[in-house]
């Protein structure tokens, strides 16, 4: 008895590793069973319910927002030569812009001081965070983008990474797409903050990865990615990129990004690899708008191994693609048992990757851009 799990089938192939049939379903005729996976990256378990797809629904639907957006609109805040809320204008960029947050969550020149009395302990946290714009058009977003203003982007984001990491131990690349993940500007934007401190995430991780590579000698992630490759859960597998539904996802469109070769950080890809990553972020952005036909919310992000002092040789760098939504109209919600007790989903990691590789993949926007 495991876990608590008495009389589990094992699917495992006997003798170890040897002989397991690469990125095939476990699971089985079981698939449709509650059931709980594992995700080694966070040593975190999640409830898969699939049957629950099948339940009415009589709560919140998500309008699909309106399709036609201006090339520049003059009342944005992020367009070329607008002013900001802070007052400071914007120069008129023709390609990607990078600035401090005029309402930073984290302040470089915090200053340093802890608080411990009893249960109770505070810390300051310096850190800062920048906005990127990827593109002065106000009507694109990173999936409508040419390959090459896509290149020109991942670019940006190595290089704030570098810069950034010359003083702060975590560097977290993320954007929000869309008014239901929070976005609170249409423009193509993203965001990178810095920290002096490893946050959650990136300790659950750091701390997994490490312990894996300890054991074994690999990469985690690494190892994931061979055991996925040509499986039931790949999106995509091109040009030493791998776009995968992973086997413990929780939001209904999860994807991971994983480059094939050891890198920990966006610095260190090649040309050839930076090209071919641009490619990627298109296509799989084109199948998310193309799924339900609508612009598709997403919140993602980069983790890149930390810095500081510390060994790195275990930490595969890899991206997160975080969809809330279910149906074009539903999103899932984390609440309930979800807050209360263990992260739940309703559809399983084969079926999502099945439909996401189904959509036909097309560079060409859902609507047409309106002239500036």
């Amino acid at each position: 008895m495991t876990d608590g799990h008495a009389g589990r089938e094992d699917g495992r192939a006997r003798g170890g590793g040897a002989g397991r049939a690469a990125g095939g379903d476990i699971l089985g005729r079981r698939s449709g069973d509650p059931h709980r996976r594992f995700n080694p990256l966070t040593n975190e378990w999640v409830l898969v319910s699939s049957g629950r797809t099948r339940r009415p629904w009589l709560g919140r639907s998500d309008l699909v927002p309106p399709s036609r957006t201006p090339a520049y609109d003059p009342k944005c805040y992020l367009c070329p030569g607008n002013a900001r809320a802070s007052g400071t204008r914007n120069p008129a960029y023709q390609g990607t812009f990078v600035f401090e947050n005029d309402f930073a969550a984290l302040r470089p020149d915090t200053p340093a001081w802890t608080i411990e009395d009893g249960l109770l302990r505070a810390a300051s946290e310096r850190g800062t965070c920048r906005v990127i714009c990827f593109s002065p058009r106000h009507d694109l977003h990173l999936g409508s983008m040419s390959p090459p203003d896509v290149r020109t982007v991942v670019d940006v984001w190595a290089d704030q990474t570098t810069e950034l990491g010359r003083e702060f131990d975590w560097v977290q690349i993320f954007e929000n797409r869309g008014e239901m993940m929070g976005a609170s500007n249409p423009h193509p934007h993203g965001q990178i903050w810095a920290a002096q401190s490893l946050p959650r995430e990136a300790s659950r991780e750091d701390a997994s990865q490490r312990t894996h590579f300890e054991t074994t000698g690999r990469r985690l992630l690494l190892d994931y990615a061979d055991q996925e490759q040509a499986g039931v859960r790949v999106v995509d597998d091109l040009d030493g990129w791998l776009v995968v539904v992973p086997f413990w996802a929780v939001w209904p469109f999860e994807t991971m990004v994983i480059p094939r070769r050891p890198v920990s950080r966006l610095a260190e890809l090649a040309d050839g690899e930076r090209d071919a990553l641009a490619g990627g972020l298109v296509r799989l952005l084109g199948r998310y708008d193309r799924l339900f036909r609508r612009p598709f919310p997403y919140s993602m992000g980069w983790h890149q191994a930390p810095f500081g002092d510390r060994s790195v040789e275990h930490w595969q760098l890899h991206a997160h693609f975080y969809p809330p939504l279910l149906r074009a109209t539903v999103r899932k919600f984390m609440v309930g048992y979800e807050l209360l007790s263990e992260t739940q989903r309703d559809i399983t990691a084969e079926s999502a990757a099945e439909l996401l590789r189904s959509v036909a993949v097309s560079r060409a926007p859902l609507s047409s851009p309106a002239g500036r």
